[in-house]
């Protein structure tokens, strides 16, 4: 079988974050449905925080098997990906280590002001995550932007297009999750339910960059 195609790759993935999306919705509805439905008269009205608190306590191990499961369906892909993951990183391992060589020679001793200069293997975890982050961020405001991004940072060979579209879903996926940890603290009923509707716009760009596929 040749590689999937990055929905069929990710699609446990993609069907519980879209399964998610329907669970924040029904728990921001066990809040306002009993508001709507009580008589205009009525000051107090007894609304169901349970289940804000469930999508937030089952959304992690939710994605996390999803991610488990794509995984065993798909053993050559993952480890394709492992291989290439192995290449480009140490690529930016390569890149940081010459940067870092030249910090030292125009800033002095890394600790000189108190504040220790991030190891190469750190440097390289951290250019990985920032394009993603910039990824994410480009695609809201304008996708063919995102889509140079990629190409531009792929043909350095620090970088993969599936890493960086990835670790843009991650980031994504984490300012839900977030938004979900924040709606379980919530002691206002109104605040915790807008709370699980404000995780809905990350975790449906997840969606959508976890389906992209730039081949």
């Amino acid at each position: 079988m040749g590689l999937p195609a990055r929905r069929r790759r990710h699609a446990r993935l993609i069907a519980a974050l879209t399964t998610l999306i329907g669970a924040c919705a029904e728990a921001a509805d066990a809040v306002y449905q009993p508001i709507a439905a009580a008589p205009v008269d009525q000051e107090a009205v007894e609304v169901n925080l349970l289940p804000c608190h469930q999508v937030s306590l089952t959304a992690a191990p939710l994605l996390d098997l999803a991610r488990a499961e794509d995984d065993a369906r798909w053993p050559s892909a993952v480890a394709r990906e492992r291989n290439e993951a192995r290449r480009t990183y140490a690529a930016r391992c390569a890149v940081a280590q010459a940067e870092a060589l030249l910090d030292q020679t125009q800033a002095g001793p890394p600790a000189e002001h108190g504040v220790p200069l991030p190891t190469v293997e750190q440097s390289a975890a951290l250019d990985l995550a920032s394009a993603g982050d910039e990824f994410a961020a480009r695609w809201r405001d304008d996708p063919a932007q995102a889509v140079a991004l990629v190409r531009e940072l792929v043909a350095g060979g620090e970088f993969t297009a599936d890493e960086v579209l990835d670790e843009a879903a991650a980031a994504t996926v984490t300012a839900g999750l977030l938004a979900l940890q924040e709606a379980r603290a919530a002691s206002d009923p109104s605040t915790a339910a807008e709370l699980c509707l404000s995780a809905v716009p990350h975790i449906a760009l997840a969606v959508t960059l976890v389906s992209a596929d730039l081949d």
